[in-house]
């Protein structure tokens, strides 16, 4: 009974300390359809059907042609991350009845990225370029 004991308040104590990364690991979405720029690199090609490219990356956000009327795709595309971390505990939190300490940390951050994929005369990429930033 008394080693059961002092295992629950072991645990209690090491699972309120995370760190705010450690807090962001756990909500992050590495989701795999995700746009990015290797996504980009790695499934682009020159020579490209609109209908590869729209398999690849989805819609474009907007559709529009160049001077000589062939078709310019652009996906542009932007992300906030929202991260807030929160722990409190500790020994006097448990002997005491509340009285621990506790700390915590927010952070937000955006990404955009922008694609432009020019089409030919054959509807077939013929160019494509991006750009991205983080702030």
């Amino acid at each position: 009974m008394k080693k059961l004991l002092i295992l629950t308040l072991s645990a209690s104590l090491l699972s309120g300390c995370m760190t705010a990364a450690q807090h962001r690991e756990a909500v992050e979405d590495n989701s795999a359809d995700r746009m990015t720029v290797g996504k980009v690199q790695r499934e682009i090609k020159v020579g490209m059907s609109g209908a590869e490219v729209a398999q690849a990356l989805g819609s474009p956000n907007i559709v529009s042609t160049d001077e000589q009327r062939r078709e310019v795709w652009i996906y542009d595309k932007i992300s906030t991350d929202n991260a807030y971390s929160t722990s409190s505990g500790g020994v006097s939190a448990l002997i005491l009845g509340g009285y621990g300490e506790s700390a915590g940390a927010t952070s937000k951050s955006q990404k955009t990225l922008t694609v432009i994929i020019k089409f030919d005369d054959n509807k077939k990429v013929r160019d494509f370029a991006y750009h991205t930033s983080r702030f």
